[in-house]
């Protein structure tokens, strides 16, 4: 809020460049967890110290690292200077597909950990979304039980400092207004049929944008007799958006990684449709 305050005084501008100029979090920032480039695979932290269950496996051929279920707590990362995994700075994880979002851990001939599969969207497709802000597209949210922290990642969005407006982006009170749902919350089973009907309301054709850890994969909740375990399992899901609550350049980086995906539904759509005559 300083630096806001100091930045308006100095030039009488506070919002953010972003997606412009790549994103500045913050130095005390905790990003997703990676695997250092070279480290022991007897160095990666066991999965018993991750609380959702993010870390699969164990063993040196099913080592995984689910960023879709993780919530970026840092238990992984602590420990000793040469620990096998520790935390990234890059908040463009949005992904098209939720398997993208498994980050899958393979060792060599000496033990050290190869490479991760990392999340295409990242630093393939950043580029060209930064190209694509001519587009408008009408959003409607729709909590499905969260802890109201991805809530208020969104409603940063609307201040002065990320005005995604300028984008051509905005939220709408409808559904029947909307071009998709952004949904935040795991699915609880009381509102599974409020999020259904909520979706069907939206005209087609219609997208839907998991915000968060819980819409991705039921976080913390996971799978129970109270929760579905993740907006995938109610709704098809286009665009999952990973973190705990992930940071508004996140957000609006998976938003703009929507705006392809309305352009094909629409494409599709109309190829299906009857002309009207």
């Amino acid at each position: 809020m300083l630096t806001a305050i100091l930045n308006s005084l100095r030039t009488g501008v506070v919002t953010s460049a972003y997606p412009a100029t790549p994103a500045k979090p913050p130095e005390r920032f905790r990003g997703a967890p990676e695997v250092r480039p070279g480290a022991q695979v007897d160095l990666l932290p066991s999965p018993s110290v991750c609380p959702t269950g993010a870390i699969g496996g164990g063993s040196t051929a099913a080592y995984s690292i689910d960023l879709g279920r993780c919530v970026f707590c840092g238990r992984c990362a602590e420990g000793a200077p040469d620990r096998g995994v520790e935390l990234g700075r890059q908040v463009e994880l949005a992904s098209r597909r939720r398997e993208s979002l498994m980050l899958q851990v393979a060792s060599d001939a000496d033990g050290r950990a190869t490479a991760a599969t990392a999340p295409p969207a990242a630093g393939q497709v950043a580029g060209q979304i930064r190209r694509v802000l001519g587009r408008s597209l009408a959003l409607r949210h729709l909590d499905s039980g969260s802890c109201n922290a991805c809530d208020w990642e969104l409603t940063a969005l609307l201040n002065p400092v990320y005005d995604v407006r300028r984008l051509g982006v905005d939220f709408v009170a409808s559904p029947r207004h909307a071009d998709g749902l952004m949904v935040t919350g795991p699915v609880t089973r009381n509102l599974a049929t409020a999020v259904r009907r909520t979706y069907e309301a939206v005209p087609e054709p219609r997208l839907v944008i998991a915000v968060g850890a819980c819409a991705c994969s039921g976080g913390i909740a996971g799978q129970s007799y109270a929760s579905a375990g993740g907006v995938a399992e109610a709704l098809p899901v286009d665009v999952f958006i990973p973190g705990c609550p992930p940071r508004p350049e996140a957000i609006i980086f998976g938003i703009l990684l929507a705006v392809g995906r309305v352009d094909e539904r629409r494409a599709l759509f109309a190829a299906a449709s009857p002309p009207v005559l």
